[in-house]
């Protein structure tokens, strides 16, 4: 029994009132999803399908989009209760093809409120595959890989169990004990102790050995053409996006006897396309496109768009030869297919079974044929209506006539509302200025001390339930916008100034709410700037909220209020939209474009003084990493004048701009003034590893890391960790593999482009000298970075080809790299200090015309130290070509 029904069936001291919560044949788009069954189903099993292809175009999407309202989530629904054996007593929907044998549903809603995230996604997919009751043993190796090393101490049972989406999931019960049964087989197949969820290091190479070489005891799943590419591969959330191919194998691989088929239903996903980026999308697609014997049924507003050849770089497979059946006027099911509104017989069937008194109808069919003209199908429309008809006839006791249902839909939401008791018609009206809310939220926002208005709300069947969601409430669209219309013909209605100060309560009762949860913190920075360009108010704590946002590296989307960056008049919300927009997107594009959008912000003028160090800062930041040296040095100093909250952070931008000269006693000294919250200890690390002291480098990093997660900013400790793994790839390769993959760990949760590059450039040095592909790699990586317009990046790549030349003994290639180095990287004095130490580690004198670095000790000693590293190298490489 639905929440809706429940409450219906506390409204009326008569027993004999039923509600039903009865849902509207739809049996074309039923139709759809059987043929889609039936042709996954022969596909599949066709002589020549191969789930390995990556190839072949995809036929396993079929989509349903239509109008908010229309029952698109409904449908939904009612699919996925129907293909798990659910089956409503009042449908009529025909059984599936017998062939197809058993079908395994998981419904997934994406909505941006609900804070689904791709793990959780992929979560949910594996435990949909565990009811079947069969092991998955290559994705859940390759899951319990990823899991200890982005969820370090943390069982995968124990989080799922939290979760209230994934534990609800029958397979949660078995998913456990499926992965420990085949990891254990598994591990004893290649003779390891414990269960493969142990193993890393020696472990994870012997197995991969084995998968590479075919040991009879693996045959089974080195028939996995990927398995082994994908294990040896950085277990972080790309590496996740790839692995349901091998739950697709491992799906594929079942006896026949024994086989199911996934159907994957995604709702909502108007809420992931359709985006400037399509992050999540592009996973998303991942997923489809790697699962072909999987049907995923996706309902939203908008039309899939994988068909249109325009969307390649944003996704990785788009157009009509990837996706023939996405196309318009495609026949062959699965295909898309707009949900249209009910029929009128539909609409009469609802009305009648909706609402029953002694096993009748209680609407008499002039109001039902009424409300069905009236609603145009809308299915909204008659759950509005039948829920009015409840209200109406237990104040009564008589069947309400039909004249109290002539409206159109605003004119019945209007009616529905002044139906509400004066408190709850405030709570009303007040989150209707809001996204999404609590109940606590509500009461504060309709200036309340009491929450029984606010409880009542939330009952109703207009009101959308999502308990997973940073603040579980919200109005349906529909209502939302229908409210503020019918506002104006209301006997009680809001006067604009009544408008205005309930924004403002509502506005201060967003930034009364505790933000230390990062999801609440994004959502409230919407909401407030969307509060705060439509009514012109004051930033107020939305100015701390945003620093909060990017204090610590931590750069999840956040969308601004629509038309926020093409107005020509633009407000200060529109314009911190603008700014945290830019910075957050500056991780997924080149930095000039993000310099470019936070240059115009500050010319606009239009931030409050309080804020201009914000776009100040990141202008700054971008310029410095873009090369544009005397930009960055003029816009640090600026914000460091202001001497607002990122005057810390600018002080140490001025030091990595002094060090990038060659200026190292004068960065010491100021490095020496910035304690903690300046992050000291890792801007020392930055000036120690140059002289070539690599131990107090490592030290000074470990400290900036420990003081960072014992603050519990996340960010600052990766960043912190991917420095560490660079410093300790010069000297001590076994404790740089650790320190590599504890980087991998942290970053794997954050989004710090600067800090992944130099986790990989930790990988070129600490095998620089070793392996013979490094000038292949090195090439690889400084491609990405100066994409992504990052010149420190490159500037440490081309060092790292350098050093490998070094210590191979190649003159020619030593020679080579220097002159890249020198060609892309050094503008006068900056980076010049990298090209002197090539020459002082290969204990040779640096070319007179070249700017020489102010070392904090003696250039003898610097040089000693590199000289001594080299040798270091030297030695180890002999020992490993030797052995």
């Amino acid at each position: 029994m639905s929440r809706q029904d429940l409450r219906a069936l506390f409204r009326s001291n008569d027993r004999e009132v039923k509600a039903v919560d009865y849902f509207a044949d739809r049996r074309d788009e039923w139709d759809s999803v059987a043929y889609s069954l039936s042709h996954l189903f022969n596909a599949v099993r066709a002589e020549g399908f191969d789930v390995q292809d990556l190839e072949e175009p995809r036929r396993n999407v079929l989509t349903f989009y239509g109008v908010g309202g229309i029952g698109k989530s409904t449908l939904s629904r009612c699919v996925a209760k129907h293909l798990s054996g659910e089956v409503s007593a009042q449908g009529d929907w025909p059984p599936l093809d017998e062939r197809v044998g058993p079908v395994v549903p998981v419904r997934v809603d994406l909505a941006r409120e609900s804070g689904v995230d791709f793990e959780s996604l992929v979560l949910a997919i594996r435990l949909a595959a565990a009811e079947i009751g069969q092991p998955m043993p290559t994705f859940d190796l390759a899951l319990q890989r990823y899991w200890e090393h982005n969820h370090p101490g943390e069982p995968l049972d124990e989080y799922v169990r939290r979760r209230t989406r994934l534990s609800s999931l029958p397979g949660a019960r078995n998913l456990s004990g499926q992965m420990q049964s085949a990891l254990a087989d598994v591990a004893q197949a290649v003779a390891l102790p414990g269960t493969m969820g142990q193993m890393v290091g020696q472990g994870l190479r012997t197995f991969v050995r084995a998968l590479r070489e075919r040991h009879h005891r693996v045959r089974a799943l080195a028939e996995c053409r990927r398995f082994a590419d994908l294990l040896e591969a950085t277990p972080d959330q790309d590496a996740l996006s790839y692995y349901p191919h091998l739950l697709a194998w491992d799906l594929a691989s079942l006896p026949i006897k024994r086989r199911a088929t996934l159907v994957v239903l995604l709702d909502t996903f108007e809420d992931v396309g359709d985006r400037v980026h399509r992050d999540l999308e592009r996973l998303i697609q991942r997923v489809v496109w790697l699962m072909p014997n999987v049907l995923f049924v996706i309902t939203g507003r908008n039309r899939l768009q994988w068909d249109d050849p325009q969307l390649e770089g944003q996704l990785d497979w788009a157009g009509p030869e990837c996706w023939p059946q996405l196309v318009g006027g495609a026949t062959h099911e699965p295909r898309q297919h707009t949900v249209g509104y009910l029929s009128a017989g539909d609409c009469e069937t609802y009305l009648s079974q909706r609402l029953t008194r002694d096993g009748r109808p209680m609407m008499d069919v002039a109001t039902r044929r009424l409300i069905t003209a009236n609603s145009h199908g809308l299915p909204l429309y008659l759950d509005l209506a039948a829920m009015r008809f409840l209200d109406l006839y237990r104040r009564s006791g008589n069947a309400p006539s039909v004249h109290d249902f002539n409206f159109d839909f605003p004119a019945l939401v209007a009616r529905t509302f002044r139906d509400l008791p004066p408190d709850v018609r405030r709570v009303v009206r007040s989150v209707s200025l809001l996204e999404t809310f609590s109940v606590p939220l509500a009461s504060a926002a309709a200036g309340f001390d009491h929450d029984a208005p606010a409880q009542s709300l939330v009952d109703r069947p207009f009101v959308d339930h999502d308990p997973g969601a940073p603040w579980p409430y919200r109005l349906h669209a529909l209502v939302r916008d229908a409210v503020r219309e019918a506002d104006s013909t209301s006997d009680d209605r809001w006067t604009s100034a009544d408008w205005q100060r309930a924004a403002q309560r509502v506005f201060e009762a967003l930034g009364a709410e505790d933000k230390s949860h990062r999801a609440r913190l994004v959502s409230a920075l919407r909401q407030g700037m969307a509060l705060s360009h439509q009514f012109g108010l004051p930033l107020g704590w939305l100015e701390g909220a945003a620093f909060q946002y990017v204090g610590d590296f931590v750069w999840e989307p956040i969308e601004p209020p629509a038309g926020v960056l093409d107005s020509a008049d633009p407000t200060p919300a529109q314009a911190l939209a603008a700014v945290l927009s830019a910075i957050t997107q500056r991780q997924r594009r080149h930095r000039s474009s993000t310099a470019r959008q936070l240059h115009e912000v500050l010319e606009a003028g239009v931030l409050p003084s309080s804020l201009e160090e914000l776009p100040r800062y990141f202008l700054a930041e971008c310029n410095r990493d873009l090369g544009n040296f005397q930009e960055s040095l003029n816009g640090m100093q600026r914000v460091v004048d202001l001497g607002g909250r990122l005057a810390p952070t600018a002080r140490r931008g001025l030091i990595h701009l002094a060090r990038r000269i060659g200026d190292f006693p004068q960065a010491r000294e100021a490095a020496l003034h910035l304690g903690a919250e300046g992050r000291q200890d890792r801007v020392l690390g930055d000036l120690w590893w140059p002289q070539g002291s690599i131990a107090l480098a490592c030290s000074s990093y470990a400290v900036g890391r420990d003081q960072a997660l014992a603050a519990g900013q996340v960010g600052e400790a990766a960043l912190s960790q991917a420095c560490l793994a660079f410093a300790a790839a010069f000297q001590d390769r076994p404790r740089a593999a650790e320190q590599i993959a504890r980087a991998e760990e942290l970053l794997a949760s954050v989004s710090i482009r600067w800090a992944e590059t130099q986790t990989r450039i930790a990988g070129l040095l600490r095998d620089a000298g070793i392996v013979r592909d490094l000038p292949e790699r090195a090439e690889a990586v400084a491609v990405e970075a100066v994409e992504a317009g990052l010149t420190s990046s490159v500037a440490y790549v081309r060092f790292a080809e350098c050093l490998h030349a070094l210590v191979a003994g190649t003159p020619e290639a030593l020679a080579q790299a220097r002159e890249r180095l020198m060609t892309d990287c050094v503008n006068g004095a900056e980076f010049a200090y990298l090209a002197e130490l090539t020459y002082l580690m290969a204990d040779e004198d640096p070319p007179a015309g070249l700017p020489r670095a102010d070392w904090l000790d003696s250039t003898a000693q610097v040089r000693a130290r590199w000289v001594g590293l080299v040798e270091d190298r030297r030695q180890e490489s002999a020992a490993h070509q030797g052995a």
